[in-house]
């Protein structure tokens, strides 16, 4: 049995998934990212049983849960009803995000599909930390777009210089270039839960 979360939210494991769930989330299954090199999605989940929830749980202080689960119709529809899973590195996604707000002193908007996105989404054809919940797609700061240049290297390097490690996509309109966003990440995280005291061990 796993421990209880801090959030009010239920952890399950891959293995505990309807059949159904499972072909749509791919727990523990390896993919290829764009380079060839194999990634293994996540195999444990919050558990959110209605969109009223994700209204109410706050991540981090400015951060609620939905503001990482919106997405529109590219989402698989069954992952666009409740009960919805997301994997549990989500939390460490939003403590990076909170730590990037109260460097800029201003609101950060995550775009529709900029935060997790399963792998049955359209936009997830390779590996991408997007569908480890470690991923964020930033379209405005305070009152500003992030569309010009200027404004994405100009947060990007903010990004950079108060989260270690984290990583952003350089300006441009090619492909795997960002033009009219911030996209921040931390990479292929994934979060294994304690298990309950006297549990086997896995």
């Amino acid at each position: 049995m796993l421990d209880a979360p801090a959030l009010p939210l239920t952890i399950v494991s891959g293995e505990e998934l309807d059949e159904a769930t499972r072909r749509l989330l791919r727990p523990g299954e390896l993919i290829e990212d764009r380079h060839g090199i194999p990634r293994r999605l996540p195999a444990h989940y919050y558990r959110i049983p209605s969109w009223k929830e994700s209204l109410e749980i706050q991540l981090a202080p400015n951060f609620g849960l939905w503001e990482l689960i919106d997405v529109d119709v590219r989402e698989a529809r069954e992952m666009r009803t409740f009960p919805r899973y997301v994997p549990c590195a989500i939390t460490v996604l939003a403590a990076h995000l909170q730590l990037l707000r109260d460097e800029v002193g201003r609101v950060v908007r995550i775009a529709a599909n900029g935060g997790y996105r399963s792998p049955a989404h359209q936009l997830s054809r390779r590996a991408s930390p997007h569908m480890w919940g470690t991923a964020a797609n930033i379209y405005r700061i305070g009152d500003e777009l992030l569309d010009t240049r200027e404004k994405v290297e100009r947060y990007a390097q903010v990004a950079r210089s108060v989260l270690p490690g984290v990583w952003t996509r350089r300006w441009g309109r090619s492909p795997g270039y960002v033009f009219d966003h911030l996209h921040i990440d931390l990479g292929y995280v994934v979060v294994e839960p304690h298990r309950s005291e006297g549990a086997a061990a896995v």
